[in-house]
Parts: structure tokens; C-alpha cells; sequence
């Protein structure tokens, strides 16, 4: 038969087993969800697959209920008949038989029941007045100083703390803050460790460290006030509480929380190793850097250096003389043009008055002559004196640049006596070399010794 619904002529609907009991599940997981259920095991079945099978009961009733493996595997006890036991599980039912039952998810012995109704109210209390909020989470920091490990002193707990700090960062000192972790003495004890350690102000970070054990054990850490010391702490706190599926109200509030002990140290120290490799790194990028800063520096200092070369007092004293020469030149050639303009001047006035009557030709010639004289001198005095100045500054100019006048501020000029090379440095002779020292006043021989 097909399971498809069936519908007649008659319009009414006909459905198939399979269709009803599929339509009662998911009217039952939807309508129920999670639930808690207390009771005493019976009919308890564990097959080779690893799931268990049986029943809750009470004096009225009972519940066929499934744990698959997955999460049989994590019970900290061995189930068995007559036990009694508190039951988180999903109602649901199983199709194949049409069967009401309880998938399990989580199972624990019926004396932590109490406790766990205790917890849940805690944690919907504490919850509500925003101690667990994400907001109020603060960073761990990267690199602490001084840890307080608030555990006890005799624990597994502070010996794998300790073996994975040393391992991962030995720089970090470590103050080990003996408290009992289970019993009635333990959550006064907590609070006021964590107050001195406030009160100290020697820590960078707090790390409350126990663990496994049942609810009981770890009860010290799901107390009110432990819950509210955690919150007023000025300094960040890892909460590391027993093993991955044990919570505490001290996780919820706590900045971070660790599954065991020795995650917990691994989050907060940082790995040595990891830090040596990334030192590493950036001190290749650094040298890489600077050798490229070197090179730009270096390829900087041969510009330069070709600038100086260009502008040396040799160079600088060649272009003055070419200077020198080409304004003795325009000097020369100035002079020689104005005494050809007045030569031609005079012979025309030569000429005009020999045209002229003799006496007032005389006379005006005379009188022209004096005036083109005086002209012609004062003319002369004024170019003269013009480019006197002139060579004069020149001179100066070239005597500034002048090897001379540095020798004669008392420094030396050192040639090699054979070819007249330069020495400008030490490596540019070998022992024994003759040497000629310019000075301002003659030169000298000299010996490398």
C-alpha cells in the first residue's frame, strides 16, 4: 500500500500507520522539547551496539526510554535497574512500533536532581541581572606578568597548570593560591582569595583551576557568592571547572572558560615557540630593510660624491681663469673699439675745420680738441676704473678659490714626486713613497715610513 494519504469519493481522509505515527512525533517533539524527568530505571538494556534502552518509572506510570552511544559514552556512572535518575530528553516517539518514548540526552544519579533544580534557579537568577552579559567580558591580556591560580595545593589540577605554563612560557611567574575546591569551607575560602588577591594588585590575571568530579564535588563553585566575587573582580578570571561537559555557575561569569586545567593554561600563556618564530620573521623583514635603506643611502652618497667632484676647487679654479681670459678679452676689445670711434671722430672734425676760415678754425679746433681731450680721458679714466673693479673682484673670486689660499691658512697639498697624483687618503701610497708637500710658501719631500 502506497503512503501517500488516501482520499475517497466520500472526501474523508484515510491515513496510513506510517503517516499517524510520523504526525504524532512531530506533534510531540514540537509541543515538548526538552524536558527534565525523574524516576527509577527498569528494564535496563545495554546490546553490543553501545545504546541503552529502558524504562523511568514512579508508582503510577512509566516511559520506555533510548540513550544512543554519542551520548552514552559520557556518563560518569553505570546505569542499572532500580536506580533512581534524573533524565534530560527530548519526548518523542518510535515509529516502527508506535511507541511513546524519551530520547535521553543526558543522565545523572537522582541524588544531584535537587542540586540541579538549585543551579538552574541560580543560573536564571544571575543571568538576569546581566552577570553573565558578553559585553562585560574583558580580554585576557597577551602577555601577563603574574598569574594567581586560585586551586588547591595538592590537586592534579596545579601540577598540569604548572607543567603546561613552563612548557609554553617560562617568563610568566606563577602564585599558586591554596583554597579547598570541594565541601562547605570552600566558597567562603574562594571569596576571600579572591579579595586579597584584588587587594595586592601583583597579578595581571586569575585562573580558578579544579578538577573533575560529580555535581556534589564541584558544588563550591555554583554558590551565590563564589558567583558574585568572580563578577566584582577587578582583574580578568578563567574559569577551569572540572572536565569539557561539566559547567558551573563560575563559567558563566567568569571572562573566559577553559574545559580543563590545562587548556585554561594554554589560552593564557602565549607559546614561546610561536613567539621565537614570529621574532624571527620580523627580524628578517628588518634586516631586509635596512639593506635596502643602505642601498638608497649608498646610491645617495655617489650622487653627491660626483657633485663635490664636479664642484672641486680644481674645477672651480679652471672656470674662473676661463672667465677671466673671456673678460680680459671683451676688455681688450672694448679699449681698441673706443679709440677707433675716436680716431674717426677726430679726423672728421679734422676735416670740418680745415674747411673753415683759418682762425675760427683754429680757434673752434682747438677749443673741440680740449673738449674730445678731456672727454676722451674721462671716458678712459671711467672704463678703466670699471674694469679695474671688475678684475679686481675677479681676483678675489679666484684667490677664494685657490689652492693657494687654503695652503696658506696652513694646510698642505701631498703629491706623489714622480707623477704628480693627488694623495688623498693613506691607501693611495705604500711605504716608502716620496712625496711632495705644496705648502704656501715652497714645498717640502717627504718619506712614507
Amino acid at each position: 500500500m502506497s503512503e501517500d494519504r488516501i482520499a475517497y469519493a466520500s472526501g474523508r481522509e484515510v491515513l496510513t500507520p506510517s503517516q499517524l505515527t510520523r504526525r504524532a512525533r512531530d506533534l510531540l517533539e514540537d509541543a515538548f522539547g526538552l524536558i527534565w524527568l525523574e524516576g527509577e530505571i527498569s528494564n535496563f538494556a545495554r546490546p553490543a551496539s553501545g545504546h541503552l534502552y529502558f524504562s523511568l518509572k514512579d508508582g503510577g506510570a512509566q516511559v520506555r526510554c533510548a540513550m544512543f552511544k554519542p551520548k552514552s559514552a559520557l556518563l560518569r556512572f553505570r546505569p542499572a535497574d532500580g536506580m533512581q535518575v534524573l533524565a534530560r530528553a527530548r519526548v518523542s516517539l518510535y515509529e516502527a512500533r508506535g511507541e511513546f518514548q524519551l530520547i535521553v540526552e543526558h543522565l545523572e544519579e537522582a541524588g544531584e536532581g535537587a542540586l540541579r533544580r538549585e543551579f538552574e534557579r541560580l543560573k536564571a537568577t544571575l543571568a538576569a541581572e546581566g552577570l553573565f552579559a558578553a559585553e562585560r567580558k574583558r580580554a585576557l591580556p597577551r602577555f601577563p606578568r603574574r598569574l594567581a591560580v586560585v586551586t588547591s595545593a595538592t590537586g592534579a589540577a596545579v601540577r598540569d597548570v604548572l607543567s603546561v605554563l613552563g612548557r609554553r612560557y617560562p617568563l610568566l611567574a606563577v602564585d599558586v593560591v591554596p583554597v579547598p575546591v570541594q565541601g562547605r569551607e570552600a566558597p567562603p575560602a574562594i571569596v576571600a582569595a579572591l579579595r586579597r588577591i584584588a587587594a595586592a594588585a601583583r597579578h595581571d590575571l586569575i585562573l580558578i583551576a579544579r578538577g573533575g568530579g560529580s555535581i556534589e564535588d564541584l558544588w563550591a563553585f555554583n554558590d551565590e557568592g563564589v558567583a558574585r566575587a568572580i563578577h566584582a573582580s577587578p582583574l580578568p578570571i578563567v574559569s577551569a571547572i572540572g572536565h569539557e561537559t561539566d559547567f558551573t555557575i563560575a563559567d558563566f561569569v567568569a571572562d573566559l572558560r577553559a574545559p580543563t586545567p590545562s587548556a585554561a593554561a594554554e589560552l593564557i600563556a602565549p607559546d614561546t615557540g610561536e613567539l621565537s618564530r614570529q621574532l624571527r620573521q620580523r627580524v628578517q623583514r628588518i634586516e631586509l630593510l635596512l639593506q635596502r635603506r643602505l642601498q638608497q643611502r649608498q646610491q645617495t652618497l655617489d650622487r653627491l660624491s660626483a657633485q663635490l667632484q664636479a664642484r672641486s676647487p680644481a674645477q672651480r679654479l679652471a672656470l674662473g681663469r676661463s672667465r677671466l681670459a673671456a673678460l680680459d678679452l671683451r676688455l681688450r676689445h672694448a679699449l681698441l673699439h673706443g679709440r677707433q670711434q675716436r680716431r674717426e671722430r677726430l679726423a672728421g672734425l679734422a676735416t670740418r675745420l680745415w674747411r673753415q676760415a683759418p682762425e675760427q678754425r683754429l680757434q673752434r679746433a682747438r677749443l673741440a680738441l680740449a673738449h674730445q681731450r678731456e672727454l676722451l680721458q674721462h671716458r678712459l679714466r671711467g672704463g678703466l676704473d670699471t674694469r679695474r673693479a671688475r678684475l679686481t673682484a675677479l681676483a678675489r673670486a679666484l684667490h677664494a678659490v685657490s689652492p693657494l689660499a687654503v695652503l696658506a691658512r696652513g694646510y698642505a697639498l701631498l703629491q706623489d714626486a714622480q707623477d704628480g697624483r693627488v694623495i688623498r687618503a693613506p691607501s693611495d701610497t705604500q711605504t716608502g713613497t716620496v712625496l711632495r708637500a705644496r705648502l704656501a710658501e715652497g714645498e717640502l719631500r717627504v718619506r712614507v715610513e
